[in-house]
């Protein structure tokens, strides 16, 4: 078995590196990233699934991703259900476009088709050429303070106004008091660097939960498959044939592929082998479309990928590993639907705020290039819709270059995409 890991799976030798290294690094990978489950769990839910079938899916979704990018592309890299675009499914796809949650997972498993397509051909680094930096970066940018948003919403912080779209919740609020608390306690630990700092918070804020005396209901401890059965599979193509359901699959596909062509390329270079980079971006694609069947938002190469590899992971065998973990989690399954909201929130928060950062690279300096950039990083939280907001500065971009002369720094997939979203725009208007 040892030499098989060494020789044919993950050849270890060549890498450099050890049984025992890599299954560390795995249990790094997996104590940085387990909060997912709970997180992403909550999200979906707010689409409608089931919480129980929502945690499984995850799981799933995460032991697949995992599996994938371990076997196919033999690279350290964690794949899981994405912050931001699970963001993406829920308010937008699900409660903005009025899709079914059913639905919206077909448009993942749609999207995933088109994502696989992309990274096995030339269209990737085609797409990745035609969108210009700034665009990319606001999107992360904009994905941030939305999710900062969400968490400021879920923990009570924020509020609807009454004379305001909001306005600051009730601060004597035991619920309120308990996610400032666990959000003050969640930033130092991540300040500090302390290893599963997002895992701690989580269990230090349902501690906190306790004490106030808000922890939810136990109905029931047990778990039951039964939940999962309707989640698994359970697309709808019912309005395959509508314009909102394609607009729905190309928003998460310009997504995915823009938001995971910077991570992958971020990760293989840190880990030291960008040759990698093909195939892992490749293994992204089979697991966005395994997202959708299994019953979960897409998968992305985590950003939390990082501790794994400097842990000492640089082969397949730690991401597998992790995957490995994500499925003895089922175990404690019951204990996940008593994690409250004032426990998850202070981590949406933080995630935000870490993808808020991009704004650095922004350049103010051209404001044909700076204005649509801001209107996405606006538009996205303030209407609550991450493809209103890409489309609102996707379409401002190229009107601003052509108002000035430089209709040549435009390329042509742009100026399509632009159209397509404008068509959308009329398309609503006129119904």
């Amino acid at each position: 078995m040892k030499n098989l890991l060494h020789k044919r799976l993950f050849d270890l030798e060549h890498h450099q590196t050890t049984v025992k290294k890599e299954l560390m690094a795995g249990l790094v990978g997996f104590f940085t990233i387990v909060y997912i489950i709970a997180v992403n769990s909550f999200i979906l839910a707010e689409a409608g699934i089931p919480i129980e079938g929502a945690v499984l899916a995850t799981i799933l979704t995460s032991f697949a991703g995992c599996m994938v990018m371990g076997f196919w592309a033999n690279a350290p890299i964690l794949l899981v259900p994405g912050m931001g675009i699970n963001a993406l499914f829920t308010y937008t796809l699900v409660q903005s476009m009025e899709l079914s949650w059913q639905e919206a997972l077909a448009v993942v498993f749609v999207s995933g088709i088109a994502f696989t397509i992309i990274s096995f051909t030339p269209l990737t680094k085609m797409m990745s050429n035609a969108i210009p930096q700034s665009l990319k970066d606001s999107i992360t940018i904009g994905l941030g303070f939305f999710l900062m948003l969400i968490g400021l919403e879920k923990g009570g912080i924020v509020i609807r106004g009454a004379n305001s779209i909001i306005s600051l919740g009730d601060l004597s609020s035991p619920k309120v008091l308990a996610t400032i608390l666990t959000f003050l306690i969640a930033i130092i630990l991540f300040l500090r660097n302390v290893k599963g700092n997002f895992l701690w918070s989580i269990l230090i804020g349902t501690v906190i939960a306790a004490l106030f005396g808000i922890l939810p209901e136990a109905h029931s401890m047990s778990f039951s498959l039964s939940a999962y059965g309707d989640v698994f599979g359970g697309m709808s193509f019912d309005k395959w044939t509508s314009f909102p359901f394609w607009v729905a699959a190309f928003s998460i596909t310009m997504v995915l592929v823009f938001e995971n062509i910077g991570l992958v390329h971020g990760h293989t270079k840190f880990m030291g082998h960008p040759e990698k980079f093909e195939r892992a971006f490749q293994a992204n694609g089979i697991s966005a479309l395994l997202s959708g069947l299994l019953g979960s938002s897409p998968t992305v190469s985590t950003v939390e990928s990082s501790a794994a590899i400097a842990a000492g992971g640089k082969t397949g065998l730690t991401s597998v590993t992790t995957g490995i973990l994500f499925l003895t989690s089922i175990l404690f399954i019951p204990y996940i639907k008593l994690m409250p909201d004032n426990a998850v929130a202070p981590i949406l928060m933080l995630i935000g705020g870490l993808m808020v950062e991009n704004l650095r690279s922004l350049d103010f300096s051209d404001l044909t290039e700076a204005f649509p950039s801001i209107f996405i990083i606006a538009m996205i939280p303030f209407t609550y819709s991450i493809a209103d907001g890409i489309a609102i500065g996707f379409i401002l971009y190229p009107i601003l270059k052509l108002s000035i002369g430089k209709a040549k720094e435009v390329s042509a997939p742009l100026y399509i995409i632009a159209g397509l979203f404008l068509m959308n725009f009329i398309f609503h208007f006129i119904h």
